[in-house]
């Protein structure tokens, strides 16, 4: 049942008509939520006791933080879907989050370097949360060489998947490291069993550059897969009169 259902609503075709469909209403908004989050945090709010406005830097290095990490469980979740029940969408939605996941884990590296500058006095450190978000934006551009560099786009498929549920170890070790080890990285301020450690002035426009930067993501992976879905079913009738 559960195989009927997802071979049902996982068509590529199908994707493409809804994620046409969904597109500009979810940019728009997204976009709107993001630069409205990013005045509201860049200009309205108060300077931290601490770090004065260095801080401010958290309404873009927080979100692309949050995405890197989940676009790889996504990556993870749909490589075991390929797997299990061998939807092709899947496997095509793999390799088109990947240079998503690769971008937005760069920018949390190249964030989180400025703010480590006046916060730490260094652009890097050996930290332990630095060093496993660098593996993973190694891992996601070692996914996409790897997968490009086979002829056989059936075996790269099914070999990216199975890298990339192994390489989702590296997830909870970067969410954890800072418990794990001494590192000079901060302990997360929002969490879901406690009260959130920062104050509510901040605290809204962060969520809501989450939330922003998290839908812009998004339209990036549709545009990605929708890149990925027509060169792959290129031979197909129906991709004809879709273009």
């Amino acid at each position: 049942m559960i195989k009927k259902f997802i071979h049902q609503f996982a068509s590529p075709k199908t994707y493409l008509f809804q994620v046409d469909r969904a597109y500009p209403y979810i940019f728009y908004t997204s976009l709107s939520i993001y630069l409205v989050a990013l005045f509201w945090g860049l200009f309205l709010t108060s300077e931290d006791f601490v770090q004065g406005n260095s801080y401010r830097i958290i309404y873009l290095h927080v979100p692309a933080s949050f995405i890197s990490q989940s676009l790889y469980l996504a990556m993870a979740f749909a490589s075991a879907i390929f797997l299990i029940w061998k939807v092709k969408l899947s496997a095509y939605l793999v390799r088109s989050i990947a240079p998503i996941g690769a971008i937005t884990t760069f920018i949390a590296l190249v964030s989180g370097a400025i703010w480590g500058i006046p916060t730490w006095g260094t652009w890097w450190a050996w930290d332990a949360r630095i060093i496993s978000t660098l593996i993973l934006f190694i891992m996601y551009l070692g996914l996409i060489s790897l997968h490009d560099s086979f002829t056989d786009n059936e075996k790269a498929d099914k070999f990216l998947a199975i890298l990339v549920i192994v390489g989702s170890v590296n997830i909870p070790i970067i969410k954890m490291s800072v418990e794990w080890w001494s590192t000079l990285h901060q302990t997360a301020s929002i969490t879901v069993t406690e009260k959130p450690a920062i104050d509510p002035s901040m605290l809204y426009p962060l969520f809501g550059s989450i939330i922003g930067f998290t839908g812009i993501v998004f339209c990036l992976v549709i545009l990605s897969s929708k890149l990925q879905i027509l060169k792959r079913e290129k031979n197909k009738s129906w991709v004809k009169d879709y273009v």
